[in-house]
């Protein structure tokens, strides 16, 4: 197993109490994981991702099983396992099945999602690939979800991309 690129910070280094707290309440079992203790290097970079996340995750109207469904997306397009293994069993959890996990992670998904999830399955493919995203896409997201759930899943691609990114360029598996 490779160790982060970076020194992860560590119990007892200083940080405000009040944001480790807030980072300790965001996850389900109260304990930091590899990414918070990177994020923790930079206070104001931990404060700002993890109010970020908080809302993506927990105030956006699209469904968690919707969100996760971006999230291993994105995690496989961009090689950043440890994402994968954090949303996964949250993904199941949330009502997907492991025969669309397994479908994600192909190259073109074949598993019988619905039209929704293939919209955001295509919305999260561009945007990621090639970050340009046809109009199509976004008008047929707006016509079943709604301008704020098309918004949500956009933001929801692009912040889990920033995530991707920071995994995969400090290694953390």
């Amino acid at each position: 197993m490779n160790s982060p690129r970076i020194t992860s910070w560590q119990d007892g280094d200083p940080v405000p109490a009040s944001l480790l707290a807030d980072i300790q309440a965001r996850r389900p079992d109260g304990q930091l994981i590899g990414i918070d203790r990177l994020l923790l290097r930079s206070a104001p970079l931990a404060e700002g991702w993890n109010g970020l996340m908080r809302r993506v995750r927990a105030e956006f109207e699209l469904t968690l099983e919707y969100l996760e469904l971006i999230m291993l997306r994105v995690a496989v397009l961009n090689g950043a396992s440890f994402e994968w293994d954090v949303h996964y069993p949250v993904y199941l959890q949330a009502g997907g099945t492991e025969a669309k996990a397994a479908a994600l992670q192909q190259p073109e998904p074949d598993a019988e999602f619905s039209s929704l999830e293939r919209l955001l399955i295509e919305l999260t493919d561009q945007s990621t690939r090639g970050v340009v995203v046809e109009a199509t896409v976004i008008e047929a997201l707006k016509q079943t979800v709604g301008e704020r759930q098309a918004v949500e899943a956009v933001a929801t691609v692009a912040a889990y991309n920033m995530v991707s990114r920071f995994l995969v360029a400090l290694d953390i598996r």
